[in-house]
């Protein structure tokens, strides 16, 4: 595979990698280990779950659909200009969609065209009120280290699940920390919360061009290190680390790092699920780690199939999965966009789709 088709399949596959592990995870979001196997046998949930209507594709939640939504506001971004007021009308189009039962007439932007984005499905609470907050006006991020504006005390995992995108880029790992990080701050004030999304960024960046996954955790540590507030997020990815080693995976070893609820614990079990495929090749398993415990499922399946994807790319997912879920179309459209956008800077086919927003409520 050359390399600029390397680039599209990892692209590609932290997109659509994230969508099929929060598709896994969502019918089984809020059962307990012990509640999954005793629905779906001692291997828990083994692919996906049958829905009422056997042709429909396998949905997605607000996960995805912020991962969109992340993506479009960086494609709408004009070059040079502060992406932090662009991605909270980006994440407001996405509040919209939640808040309608399908598109309007006229829509800002192609994405939010889309029907199947209008579900609403358990979408995070800090993230709603976080955005009814800057529906009235931007309230800028502060400096890092320090409690947010928004949502001071919240560092719930919608930071996280949402911000594969900074790393898909070609930022560059300080430009995708620090992008993260500040747009994470427009719902979620705690520092924790915005340190993991700006780790998460670092990670993906990382392994997209090519850095081995345990290097890139090791990098993304010291990194943090210095970072005012850190040591949670430090500790989630050392925890993570060390139960790798501890023998094959398990949702036993799994629910040591945490149940993912939290922004760190999110990105800890992704890590943890990413290098047994790591070591292994075996996404499938991986994907299934992420998402058979007693927490966030949707959320740490979506996290684990980003940084999954990056790293083995598209071509590695289980193809009757990807052939499956919801929005599989776009979000290989997205994925293009962002390489012809940000690594091939061609927009030739690009501005219909994403127009430049040059808003001036900064």
């Amino acid at each position: 595979m050359q390399d600029h088709e390397r680039l599209f399949d990892r692209v590609r596959g932290a997109l659509l990698g994230g969508a099929i592990g929060d598709a896994l995870g969502w019918p089984i979001e809020f059962l307990s280990l012990q509640q999954i196997r005793g629905r779906y046998g001692a291997a828990g949930v083994t692919g996906f779950l049958p829905g009422p209507d056997p042709a429909a594709p396998q949905q997605i939640t607000d996960d995805t659909q912020m991962t969109l939504f992340t993506a479009e506001g960086l494609l709408r971004c004009p070059p040079g200009a502060d992406p932090a007021p662009v991605l909270r009308r980006a994440y407001l189009r996405w509040r919209d969609t939640q808040q309608q039962e399908k598109p309007a007439a006229e829509v800002d932007g192609w994405l939010a065209g889309h029907r199947f984005l209008y579900a609403m499905r358990s979408p995070g609470n800090a993230c709603l009120t976080g955005l009814r907050r800057q529906a009235e006006s931007f309230v800028p991020p502060l400096e890092f280290g320090e409690p947010g504006p928004v949502n001071p005390k919240s560092k719930g995992c919608g930071t996280v699940m949402r911000s594969a995108p900074f790393g898909l880029a070609g930022f560059g790992a300080d430009r995708a920390f620090y992008t993260a990080m500040r747009c994470a701050q427009l719902t979620h004030g705690h520092p924790t919360g915005y340190l993991a999304a700006g780790a998460l960024a670092i990670l993906i960046d990382s392994v997209l061009s090519g850095t081995e996954l345990p290097i890139a955790v090791q990098d993304t540590i010291s990194r943090l290190a210095p970072m005012p507030a850190s040591a949670e997020t430090i500790t989630a990815l050392a925890t993570a680390l060390t139960t790798a080693h501890l023998g094959d995976p398990t949702p036993e070893r799994l629910e040591r790092i945490g149940a993912g609820w939290c922004a760190e614990e999110c990105l800890a079990i992704a890590v943890y699920c990413a290098l047994h495929t790591y070591r292994t090749g075996d996404i499938r398993t991986g994907l299934l780690l992420s998402v058979n415990h007693s927490g966030d499922s949707d959320s740490t399946g979506a996290v684990a199939g980003n940084l999954i994807g990056a790293i083995h790319g598209l071509e590695a997912l289980p193809m009757e999965w990807v052939a499956a879920v919801e929005g599989r179309d776009e979000l290989f459209r997205v994925a293009d966009d962002l390489v012809l956008n940000f690594f091939y800077n061609d927009r030739t086919a690009l501005a219909d789709r994403y127009p430049l927003d040059r808003g001036l409520d900064q």
